[in-house]
C-alpha cells in the first residue's frame, strides 16, 4: 500500500529514506511517549514484528521503569521490551508517536545519542527534532504510518504486526467512532484484517477484560459526573485514594474518559485525574470545539478532538484554569 489519507505521500519520501536507514543499520531501538497507550505500544510492537520480517533485529523501550498497562500485555512480543538503562545506543533509534523527545522520558538519551533517529507520528503539535520525520497529522494514528513504512521495508505484514497495528488503530479512533475513522483508515484496517488481525479478539482484550478494580473505579467516575458551563462541558475526576480504595491500576484509567464521552448534548468532556498536587486533565470534544488549541495555550497537546493537559494542582485549581476556556466558559 502506498499514500498517505489522501493518497499521496504523507512524509515526501521520508518513508523511503527511513526504510533505507533500517534496512542499514546494525542496531536499532524503538520508543514511544511515557504513559503509552494503545497506539504508542501497538505502533512499537507493529514495527518490531515488521523489522523481524525484513530481517532486522530490534529492540522496545520501555519509557520509563513502569510496567506495560495491564490492557495490551495480550499483545505478541510485550517479553521483548528492555530498559533504557540495560540498553546502549543504536545505530538507530526510531520515536513513535510522541511529537516531542522529551515526552520520551528515559529513553530519550538513546534516541538523542543514536546514529540516525527516526520520528514517526500523527499529532499535529510534533516538532521534527530527528534526521528523518515522517510526520502526518490526517493520519488516524501512528500505526497506520508503520503500516506503511512495512511496505517500504518491503514488508508484507503478518499476522503478529498486524494485531498490533489493528490495536493501535481501534484505540486512537476510539473503536472507530471518532472523526478521524475515514474511509481510508477503514480499509487499512480491513488490510490488517486480511493480514491476520482478529478484531472480535482484539476487542474483547482491549475493552472487555477490565478487573474488578478497574469497574468499580469507573462507577465511582460515572457517578460524579458533573454539568458546567450551561450544560456544554461535563467532567469527572479521579483521585490517588480512588486507585489505592477499587484496587484499579493508573493504566486502567486509560478509557474511562470514553465513558464519560457518551453523555449526550454536551460540546466537550474532560477527565480529571489528581495525584500529588498534580491534575492530569484528558480532554474530548465532540463536535467543533478544538481541544488541542486549550491544551497546547496551558503547555500541553493532542489533536483537535483529543488532548491532554497537565496543571499543578487540585481539582478545583484545573477546573478553574479549563472551564473558562471551554465552549460556554466566556460568558
Amino acid at each position: 500500500m502506498s499514500g498517505g489519507p489522501s493518497g499521496t505521500d504523507p512524509a515526501n519520501g521520508a518513508m523511503q529514506q527511513a526504510a533505507q536507514a533500517l534496512l542499514s543499520a546494525r542496531t536499532v531501538v524503538i520508543g514511544s511517549h511515557v504513559d503509552p497507550d494503545g497506539d504508542a505500544i501497538g505502533s512499537t510492537l507493529g514495527l518490531l514484528f515488521a523489522l523481524r520480517q525484513a530481517g532486522i533485529e530490534a529492540i522496545p523501550v520501555l519509557p520509563t521503569t513502569a510496567p506495560l498497562p495491564r490492557t495490551y500485555t495480550f499483545l505478541p512480543g510485550t517479553d521483548a521490551y528492555r530498559h533504557a538503562e540495560d540498553l546502549e545506543a543504536p545505530d538507530v533509534f526510531v520515536s513513535l508517536d510522541c511529537p516531542a523527545l522529551r515526552r520520551l522520558a528515559d529513553s530519550e538519551p538513546l534516541a538523542r545519542a543514536a546514529g540516525t533517529l527516526i520520528m514517526v507520528d500523527h499529532h499535529p503539535d510534533a516538532v521534527a527534532e530527528g534526521d528523518i520525520a515522517i510526520f502526518e497529522p490526517r493520519a488516524a494514528a501512528t500505526g497506520c504510518l508503520v503500516w506503511q513504512l512495512a511496505d517500504s521495508l518491503g514488508v508484507k505484514p503478518g499476522a503478529e504486526a498486524a494485531t498490533c497495528l489493528y490495536t493501535a488503530l481501534l484505540t486512537d479512533t476510539g473503536r472507530f467512532s471518532y472523526s478521524n475513522t475515514t474511509a481510508f483508515t477503514l480499509r487499512i484496517a480491513a488490510d490488517m484484517v486480511d493480514a491476520g488481525a482478529h478484531p472480535n479478539e482484539i476487542y474483547s482484550a482491549v475493552y472487555e477484560n477490565r478487573s474488578a478494580g478497574a469497574q468499580a473505579l469507573l462507577a465511582r467516575t460515572l457517578g460524579r459526573t458533573a454539568l458546567a458551563n450551561d450544560g456544554r462541558v461535563a467532567y469527572s475526576w479521579v483521585t490517588e485514594a480512588d486507585f489505592a480504595e477499587t484496587g484499579a491500576l493508573p493504566a486502567e484509567a486509560e478509557n474511562l474518559i470514553d465513558h464519560v464521552r457518551a453523555l449526550g448534548g454536551v460540546e466537550v468532556v474532560m477527565l480529571v485525574k489528581t495525584n500529588g498536587g498534580v491534575a492530569r486533565v484528558n480532554l474530548r470534544s465532540k463536535g467543533a470545539a478544538d481541544v488541542s488549541a486549550v491544551a497546547r495555550g496551558l503547555g500541553g497537546g493532542g489533536h483537535r478532538a483529543a488532548a491532554g493537559v497537565t496543571i499543578k494542582g487540585d481539582l478545583e485549581t484545573a477546573l478553574g484554569v479549563l472551564l473558562p476556556l471551554l465552549p460556554g466558559g466566556g460568558k
